[in-house]
């Protein structure tokens, strides 16, 4: 068997059989996770060795390697907090008006819009509202001008039986037909009014005639030339009469 060479002595100058070897001016130092694990220190016996043993050092970092594999693995497995329980505190609500966030001036300015929306419809309902009643009033007054148009190119008719009833004309069917006209015609609104004896009134009798009497205490109408009419409330033609004042 053929005896290997021995390395030479890293302290002394020379070249081997097999060529170089490398040197190591001083201990070697192995380091993990900024930590020192430890330091070797090459000697004569280990330089023998060679390549077959591995250095002290890095059997020791691999060891080192693994303790700390398992601690890791055992704390994740197995986690015991040391602190108080963390209890998660409620979320608190965003608040949307505070001064220079632009959620809060776009709200402020959608609460604008909305006020002015709002009013906008308001006044529109109470014109619409007051337009409506304007509208039903005309209406009303339009429909009252209309019948009262019609009832007074009646009137004549009127004053001509009220005459052939003065002088006993209306009997048997024209008697009936005459009725049943001044039936018909009141309910239109149509109200006669004028008789012998009433008191005078400026604002709805007509005087075409004036006397003296000491049988009245006031000016009353003592002769009925024409009868007056009324439409509702509303004068449709002055009662033509005689007027007697006091003595």
């Amino acid at each position: 068997m053929t005896e290997k060479p021995r390395a030479a002595d890293p302290g002394t100058s020379g070249s081997t059989p097999g060529g170089s070897a490398p040197t190591d001016d001083g201990p070697r130092v192995v380091i993990r996770d900024n930590r020192k694990l430890g330091k070797t220190e090459e000697t004569p016996a280990a330089a023998d060795a060679g390549a077959d043993v591995p250095a002290e050092g890095l059997v020791e970092e691999s060891e080192v390697v693994v303790d700390e594999i398992e601690t890791e693995a055992t704390s994740l497995d197995d986690p015991s907090p040391t602190g108080p329980p963390v209890v998660d505190a409620p979320a608190q609500p965003v608040d949307g008006s505070a001064t220079g966030s632009p959620l809060g001036a776009e709200l402020e300015a959608l609460r604008a819009e909305l006020d002015e929306r709002t009013r906008d419809l308001q006044r529109v309902s109470a014109e619409y509202a007051n337009y409506r009643k304007r509208v039903d009033r005309d209406r009303g007054v339009v429909q009252e001008q209309a019948t009262g148009s019609v009832l007074a190119a009646l009137l004549p008719i009127l004053d001509d039986l009220d005459r052939a009833r003065e002088h006993g004309d209306l009997v048997g069917p024209f008697g009936s037909v005459a009725e049943q006209l001044t039936t018909a015609l009141g309910k239109f609104g149509l109200t006669p009014f004028g008789e012998q004896g009433d008191p005078f009134d400026p604002t709805r009798h007509e005087a075409v005639a004036h006397q003296t009497s000491p049988d009245v205490d006031e000016p009353t109408c003592v002769q009925v030339m024409r009868r007056g009419y009324l439409l509702g409330e509303r004068l449709l033609r002055p009662a033509m009469v005689a007027v007697a004042d006091p003595e």
